[in-house]
């Protein structure tokens, strides 16, 4: 057989792997407020950063290109899982009987069940080729720790991990995969730093918070020499490494003759957001096409809709530096929501930029809400959302019945986070995600 016309990476279509991560900031008419140093209040240098990240990663925070390159070794994991299904809603549309054409980009179909990965592979690529012997994070409901537990084992970096302490307890399959990878896990806040012991003290069972978790990580970075922290929401490298996503979703939409009227994500950090929106934005931006954009967040933690929008730390002790952001307040202990990856106290200062200049309408839903829409697009469509991601169908459900009421074919777009297979739990203690059940 003659093995030379078999493609490098895999079958699937390849021509829709970007190889370019995209850089928003190149685009914006302006530039957000610069993070502080949390000490001097002055702007922050990269060499600021260098006891916490990795210097490839803080390239890529500061980067002003439009297109940072994508390595192959990189590529070569991506392609994979990527490109991820660009999916018709047939079944939710029939269900609701709108004349709306609902797509949704499927990230549950990657490693670990949701789009996490996709910055985790890259953050732990930078950290081997530096010889990083250890990566330490937080995570809420556990997407981003396993998607880094998977990665640190693939390029032979060790991790560690403070999982809020209430998803800890809710969600504990998330914790089995972090483990089965090699990868610590540690309840947050927990007695063996400083800034957990603060919480623990007084209260062994406090429900704990990304903030604290990510106090937490941030203390052991600082102080091994061999170890450095990684994030998966919020920084702009991060946001920037997600827009795989949307520009994929733009080309698979090409090839069908379809352009989005809105596209939606669910916001926490705001990383699967930026992911799927940022390269549209582009088009809006540059091309001035009229592309609506809705960035959906829980009540129980609602940054962008009641949050301020000033300097504030990304973490409860106050070691991160200043990030300009709509916040809740670093201080804040949002409700123990089943949404664990939207429980954070800021919204990513590129979103937050975004939001003020009313490119992005921020929406909010209760929790019961986001069930009930969960509960029926597993029915329409055959596929369970996280309850994070069911913040994005059931805004994407609300368009669609508004564009039925109007008697308009509007085009929707939106981001299937992660898969909710480990959150069935939650389902059930909801009722199934239905009044009725």
């Amino acid at each position: 057989m003659n093995m030379s016309s078999i493609k490098r990476f895999s079958a699937r279509d390849t021509n829709v792997l970007p190889s370019h991560f995209y850089n928003i900031k190149a685009d914006l008419p302006t530039l957000p407020k610069p993070p502080l140093h949390p000490e001097t209040r002055q702007p922050l240098n990269p060499q600021d950063l260098e006891p916490v990240f990795s210097k490839g990663f803080i390239a890529h925070e500061g980067s002003m290109e439009r297109f940072v390159p994508i390595p192959d070794a990189v590529q070569e994991i991506f392609a994979l899982y990527r490109p991820t299904p660009l999916i018709y809603a047939t079944g939710l549309k029939k269900a609701l009987g709108t004349p709306a054409h609902i797509f949704y980009k499927y990230e549950g179909a990657g490693p670990m069940g949701s789009h996490k990965s996709n910055t985790a592979l890259m953050q732990a690529y930078l950290a081997a080729r530096e010889n990083i012997e250890t990566l330490v994070t937080e995570t809420g409901a556990g997407q981003w720790g396993s998607a880094l537990a998977h990665a640190g084992a693939l390029f032979g970096v060790k991790v560690k991990v403070f999982m809020v302490r209430v998803s800890y307890r809710q969600k504990p399959g998330r914790r089995i995969l972090m483990e089965m990878f090699g990868a610590s896990v540690e309840e947050s806040p927990s007695p063996k730093t400083q800034s957990g012991a603060r919480f623990y003290d007084q209260n062994p069972d406090h429900p704990g918070s990304l903030g604290i978790a990510i106090s937490e990580a941030l203390e052991l970075a600082v102080k091994s020499p061999a170890t450095r922290y990684s994030l998966g929401s919020v920084l702009d490298a991060v946001l920037m490494h997600q827009t795989v996503i949307g520009q994929e979703a733009d080309l698979q939409m090409a090839a069908q003759g379809a352009e989005p009227d809105v596209v939606i994500g669910c916001v926490g950090g705001g990383s699967n957001f930026g992911g799927i929106a940022f390269p549209f934005v582009r088009k809006r931006l540059k091309e001035g096409r009229s592309i609506r954009f809705i960035a959906v967040e829980p009540e129980a933690c609602p940054s962008l809709t009641q949050g301020e929008l000033r300097y504030d730390h990304g973490d409860t002790a106050g070691l991160t530096p200043l990030l300009y952001m709509h916040t809740l307040g670093m201080d804040f202990v949002p409700a123990p929501i089943h949404a664990g990856g939207l429980r954070y106290h800021g919204m990513a200062p590129l979103v937050s930029h975004l939001a003020s200049l009313g490119i992005i309408e921020p929406r909010v839903y209760p929790q019961e809400h986001i069930f009930e829409a969960g509960h029926l697009f597993f029915k329409a469509e055959g596929i369970l959302p996280a309850p994070e991601s069911s913040h994005a169908v059931a805004a994407a459900i609300d368009e669609a019945l508004k564009a039925k009421n109007e008697g308009r074919e509007k085009v929707i777009l939106f981001n299937l986070s992660g898969h909710g297979l480990l959150d069935l739990n939650a389902y059930a203690r909801n009722g199934n995600g239905s009044r009725n059940a």
